[in-house]
């Protein structure tokens, strides 16, 4: 007996659909055609224990197993649940009748019981798109396939709830979940605030001016002077997550494996912050199993690295061609994926090997060779694509022992979400543009041209500094920034002078 059911395969951020055909002869033998991978090939025997615990038949037939389209590798063990009930269905143990109204996704135990998956978001719309009735998936998994619409998300715990579903001596019930409530629920909760920050006013202004037009920010300082500290808060000023990115972002980390459980949709801006131990792979994605790596798990939020000179030099240079395209091309022998890498970065690292060059208080004991060549491990070209680059000093006793708190993030985020609005507004026709950050050159001849006093000054700072045309285009896109906090419509000498201020690491001795 042929019968066909259906499954999925996670391609970068996306599925496809496999159409799992089992056909049952005369014969002992078992084989699995399509291009499955080891883990694949090794639900036979996981099957056949389920099937022998939970008191079925074991087939005593030749099955033959063939997933299509043949020529996409299907790996992983979330294949287990559609296999074993198709090859249930051959052999009579379940009804056909219903097998091409659902599709199934599931691993399953050598008991029977169903565990979670990667991916049941991308595999849901998959569904949805391609007119399925519902999904049949593991329980831990439902709550995030039922933020799709227009589709019934079956959770079940085990193999036989399942075969009495197909049977009709069961039903399961559909999850339900209201995804804007759940979405809008959780979406003002951080654990961080700006008022509990003291002092350091010029760098939460900083913050702020990083945080409105979405501009990449460093910044150098002694150990202890509140670097991290403040890169920690820098999420809750931020705007709030939109519906259509908080399901693109949920749909990177489903395919990563990196939801926690029972969560439907990611309300926050996701905020990553690897070890400077992580490798070139584990930043930009890709392996073996390709996965999303930490710039698309940043996708939406923000990339912290800190202490960024101790980083792998070569990790710090593949970031160079995402930070301009805000997506990343990985491309192998077998396969080639795009993953989406629109994020913030925000750096930190201190100005020597030991922390202290240019301290108010303490003394540097490093030489100067060894201070040129611990900000020489930052190369040029990547300074180039940080807007903001400002020294943090530590706060005095005074300020640290002012019982008074600081501006709160709140009142910090609203001043930001009117800026983003006015940003909103202005792209409003540029397709793939949504804040400063991603102006083209030909946008900022249209609105970002100051004033004649502006050009003035950005020109004798060009001439003093050296600057790059790269470094030009970043003042002006941060100085638009400006103007649109202070809701002007010109940029005006004052929001350059601010602007060039923030250039304050880009000098001809930091050339890498």
């Amino acid at each position: 007996m042929l019968v066909k059911l259906f499954g999925a395969a996670v391609q970068g951020i996306d599925a496809t659909i496999v159409t799992i055909e089992v056909n049952s002869s005369r014969g002992i033998k078992f084989f699995l055609v399509g291009l499955p991978d080891s883990a694949v090939k090794e639900s036979h025997e996981r099957i056949m224990s389920a099937l022998q615990v939970n008191g079925y038949k074991i087939p005593t037939s030749q099955i033959v197993v063939n997933m299509a389209p043949a020529d996409i590798r299907k790996e992983g063990s979330s294949y287990d649940l559609p296999l074993a009930i198709g090859v249930m269905a051959a052999t009579g143990l379940v009804s056909p009748e219903k097998l091409n109204k659902y599709m199934i996704i599931g691993e399953l135990s050598l008991d029977g019981s169903l565990q979670p998956i990667k991916g049941a978001l991308p595999i849901a719309i998959a569904a949805r798109a391609q007119g399925f009735e519902g999904l049949i998936l593991p329980r831990q998994n439902a709550k995030e396939a039922a933020v799709v619409n227009n589709l019934k998300a079956y959770g079940a715990d085990n193999l036989t709830e399942v075969v009495d579903f197909f049977n009709d001596k069961a039903s399961l019930t559909p999850t339900i979940v209201n995804t804007r409530e759940e979405f809008y629920k959780n979406q003002c909760e951080f654990k961080f605030d700006f008022e509990d920050v003291k002092g350091q006013e010029n760098v939460k202004r900083a913050l702020e001016v990083a945080a409105a037009g979405g501009h990449n920010i460093i910044m150098i300082g002694a150990p202890g002077s509140g670097k991290s500290m403040m890169a920690k808060r820098l999420p809750g000023i931020l705007p709030p997550l939109s519906l259509s990115e908080s399901l693109e972002t949920t749909k990177i980390h489903s395919v990563a494996g990196k939801l926690g459980k029972d969560i439907s949709l990611i309300p926050t801006r996701p905020f990553r912050s690897p070890h400077h131990t992580i490798s070139q792979i584990a930043m930009v994605g890709g392996g073996a199993n390709p996965q999303p790596g930490e710039i698309s798990l940043a996708h939406n939020g923000v990339l912290f690295l800190d202490e960024l000179p101790e980083f792998n030099r070569n990790v710090l240079e593949v970031l160079r061609q995402p930070l301009e395209d805000r997506h990343i091309t990985i491309s192998r022998a077998k396969y080639s994926l795009d993953y989406p890498a629109g994020f913030m970065l925000v750096a930190s690292m201190n100005p020597c090997p030991c922390g202290y060059y240019n301290h108010p208080t303490r003394n540097c004991v490093c030489s100067p060779g060894q201070v040129q060549r611990y900000l020489n491990r930052i190369s040029g070209p990547l300074l180039d694509r940080i807007d903001i680059q400002i020294e943090i000093v530590p706060v005095p006793f005074e300020k640290i022992s002012e019982p008074s708190k600081g501006e709160s993030s709140a009142s910090i985020r609203e001043r930001v979400i009117k800026a983003r609005k006015i940003q909103e507004k202005r792209f409003l026709n540029e397709k793939g543009i949504y804040c400063n950050a991603q102006m083209s050159s030909r946008l900022l001849h249209i609105y970002a041209q100051p004033d004649d006093k502006g050009l003035i000054l950005l020109k004798n700072a060009m001439s003093r500094l050296n600057l790059s045309a790269r470094a030009y285009d970043r003042i002006l896109k941060v100085s638009r920034t400006i103007a649109d906090l202070e809701g002007s419509e010109n940029i005006q000498a004052s929001h350059i002078a601010e602007a060039i201020s923030y250039r304050n690491l880009d000098r001809e001795n930091w050339a890498g």
